[in-house]
């Protein structure tokens, strides 16, 4: 059963502090491990706080409503097992920061994390300094005349069809794209309300932040 609101996590890498993380009285703030200090530098309350605690004292496992540790030997990314907890809770949105800068491999597995929301149905957006990510799944995303700057897009699956992009510099309707040839970097907004959507597959987009 889903619940209205949105799941924060905030994890381990660079964090860009803006104002576009508020969470409300109906949303649910993870930390995942090293994020909660983070949360505790802003004075972001923390609902839960997850991981093995490979970068964050034990010392703060006591300043959350609830405490989950993981075994160091897992599967799961940290990040990726606080998603797992939102979505346990019934959350279906999903906003992840300090999910880049630092090691690649985090930045790439969290890219991850965003195609598997969006295959399940549910939204999933990443922060990184200047830019927001966000996967979705034979669907679209909208976007209005105030949006500025550029827009890439990428294939998250091997081959997505019917990718359309409506209401930029370059527009395509109806084409295949694949994860071989970045045909859809750095498209750029034109201050009118522009689209992008796939009939089917799973298409990465980044937008100024």
């Amino acid at each position: 059963m889903s619940v209205s609101g949105i799941c924060y996590i905030t994890g381990a890498g660079s964090h860009y502090f803006k104002d576009d993380f508020s969470p409300s009285e109906n949303d649910l703030v993870i930390a995942a491990d090293g994020g909660f200090i983070f949360n505790s530098l802003h004075n972001i309350r923390t609902d839960i706080i997850i991981g093995d605690f490979d970068s964050l004292s034990d010392q703060y496992s006591d300043e959350a409503e609830t405490v989950i540790r993981l075994n160091p030997v897992k599967d799961d990314t940290d990040m990726l097992s606080a998603v797992k907890t939102g979505i346990e809770k019934g959350y279906t949105e999903f906003h992840l920061y300090g999910g880049t800068g630092g090691r690649f491999d985090h930045t790439f597995a969290n890219i991850q994390i965003l195609t598997f929301l969006a295959k399940n149905g549910m939204k999933g957006y990443l922060y990184a300094e200047n830019e927001v990510m966000t996967v979705i799944h034979n669907s679209g995303i909208h976007f209005d005349s105030t949006a500025s700057g550029y827009i890439s897009v990428f294939a998250a699956d091997s081959q997505c069809s019917g990718v359309t992009e409506k209401g930029l510099k370059y527009q395509i309707d109806d084409y295949l794209m694949t994860s071989t040839f970045p045909v859809g970097v750095s498209n750029e907004f034109c201050g009118t309300e522009a689209s992008v959507s796939v009939r089917e597959g799973s298409l990465l987009v980044i937008w100024p932040r």
